[in-house]
């Protein structure tokens, strides 16, 4: 495969790359990382439970669920696309960042409020998932404005594994709280979701007194503007980038698909459920930073790809009958693999195309169409498990998931260098 300039390791003598220490990557990614570490608690602790509390406590269809768990990632994807732009049209990456994490905070008590009511338990979800569409882009930008370009990989390669630690903790204080009261009491619940605001108040306190935001960059007046992101949305390197990210998004389903399946699958009493979570959280957590400094090496579309050949093979696992630990245990490994090898490693094959003015913007774009497209995904995933089954949903998703490395292949193909170039 024939990669860009900006996907391959500079070789450039005169241009020596920065060592991979923590001091080239920096103190103000450590910052926000610990933000997303205390942040992933307070969300994994109530992402962990979600599909046991909506399937087995409220009873809902594989469908109904789809369309929540849809509803929690992608209904509120244009919301990037207003905090992207507001970071970069004022230059407060951090405020905006900020403001996101505390709506956010917020909905955690939203859920108590919220009771077994779907339409409250839906308007919480677009509140809490706001917060994350509002700071996700600001908080990318800030990482990438923070370090050089050739240890991108290694610097969302950290943040993302620091972001995996809290959400290895989190589900394991859920599992706490559900073993000392019960994982059929409504008051187990709401200690998650109380403890959950708890800790996201904590990591605002910790994003506003050590998080540097990133002013220094000098741009023309019309640098950030409406007609400006259109002519970001027209250069042909970015367009190939949202595409590329449209059709992953399709590809992927939700976690609580694939955690109900195991748990049926093995027959595993619900108080355990949250370790599913532990388990493919815990390989993330161990291979993010890894993964990301060997993409910074081969090249960051190869990883990319070679993730998503690691969610192919969870879900042609989850189509054979294969039970048991061994089998659950090597799911879990190839699930977190996949987080690994694409999350941030993503972002930082995106941000080298993208001008300094527009950084959030142009992230948010990738990141909305790819909410979307998962938002469309997890809802045809619950459909699909309605109608045929789990084993042939999962079966469908495989050939989404081949389908969409093919033709990445060949959108990534070809050099992304025009960045300059409208």
């Amino acid at each position: 495969m024939y990669l860009s300039s900006i996907d391959r390791p500079e070789k450039d003598a005169a241009a020596p790359r920065p060592r991979a220490t923590f001091k080239a990557i920096g103190p103000n990614v450590l910052a926000l990382g610990a933000v997303s570490l205390i942040t992933d608690i307070s969300s994994e602790m109530v992402t962990a439970v979600l599909p046991l509390y909506f399937v087995l406590t409220l009873q809902l269809s594989p469908a109904a669920y789809g369309l929540i768990d849809g509803l929690y990632t992608g209904a509120t994807a244009l919301l990037r696309l207003v905090g992207g732009y507001l970071a970069d049209r004022t230059l407060r990456r951090k405020a905006v960042a900020s403001v996101g994490y505390g709506i956010s905070a917020v909905a955690k008590l939203g859920l108590m409020a919220a009771g077994s009511s779907v339409a409250a338990l839906g308007a919480v979800i677009v509140g809490d998932r706001t917060g994350k569409g509002l700071r996700s882009a600001p908080r990318d930008a800030l990482i990438s404005l923070s370090v050089p370009e050739p240890v991108l990989g290694r610097a969302f390669g950290l943040h993302r594994a620091m972001d995996s630690a809290g959400a290895f903790a989190g589900p394991l204080a859920a599992l706490g709280l559900l073993s000392l009261i019960g994982a059929t009491s409504p008051a187990a619940f709401d200690a998650i979701f109380f403890t959950s605001f708890c800790v996201a108040a904590l990591a605002i306190v910790v994003l506003l007194a050590f998080v540097r935001d990133h002013r220094a960059e000098r741009r023309e007046p019309r640098s950030v503007s409406p007609r400006a992101v259109g002519r970001l949305i027209r250069r042909r390197g970015v367009r190939r980038l949202m595409y590329t990210a449209g059709l992953l998004g399709l590809a992927t389903i939700g976690d609580g698909f694939v955690y109900l399946q195991l748990m049926h699958r093995n027959n595993i009493p619900a108080g355990w459920f949250p370790l599913f979570a532990v388990g493919t959280n815990l390989v993330y957590l161990l291979l993010a930073a890894p993964l990301g400094a060997v993409a910074d090496r081969i090249g960051r579309t190869p990883m990319l790809l070679g993730g998503y050949g690691m969610l192919f093979a969870v879900y042609v696992l989850l189509r054979t009958p294969l039970s048991g630990m061994a089998a659950t245990v090597l799911v879990l490994c190839c699930y977190g693999t996949f987080y690994a090898a694409t999350d941030g490693v993503l972002m930082a094959l995106v941000s080298p195309v993208l001008p300094a003015a527009l950084r959030t913007t142009g992230m948010a774009l990738v990141q909305t169409v790819q909410a979307l497209a998962y938002f469309v995904s997890s809802v045809a995933f619950g459909v699909a498990w309605s109608q045929w089954g789990a084993a042939t949903a999962s079966a469908v998703a495989a050939g989404a998931v081949l389908l969409a490395v093919a033709l990445t292949s060949g959108l990534l193909a070809r050099p992304l260098a025009e960045e300059s170039t409208p």
